[in-house]
């Protein structure tokens, strides 16, 4: 799973396309994996060939992170790590 977010000020909007089903903007992952901010990719708006080879390069809109998904296995013993956690006591005062 990948997940991230992009400012959509910095969206250059002359690169927005008209298809068939609404309005499209395509995107570059660059990987980035020295990034100090913990993400894997930079998302780059890409701008076209014509303007790349001119040597233009598209904003960066933001940033994401690939999540590794668990098997199985680990999933249960995550589960019952989380089970052998003691309960809170009825004594125990909570704080709502």
């Amino acid at each position: 799973m990948i997940t991230g977010s992009i400012d959509v000020g910095k969206i250059d909007k002359t690169a927005l396309y008209e298809g068939r089903k609404g309005k499209y903007l395509n995107i570059t992952l660059i990987e980035t994996p020295d990034s100090k901010y913990g993400s894997s990719h930079m998302i780059v708006q890409d701008i076209g060939k014509e303007r790349r080879e001119a040597g233009e390069k598209g904003p960066i809109l933001g940033n994401c992170k690939t999540f590794e998904r668990r098997s199985q296995d680990e999933q249960r013993q995550a589960s019952a790590g989380e089970e052998s956690q003691s309960p809170i006591g009825d004594d125990e005062q909570l704080p709502f």
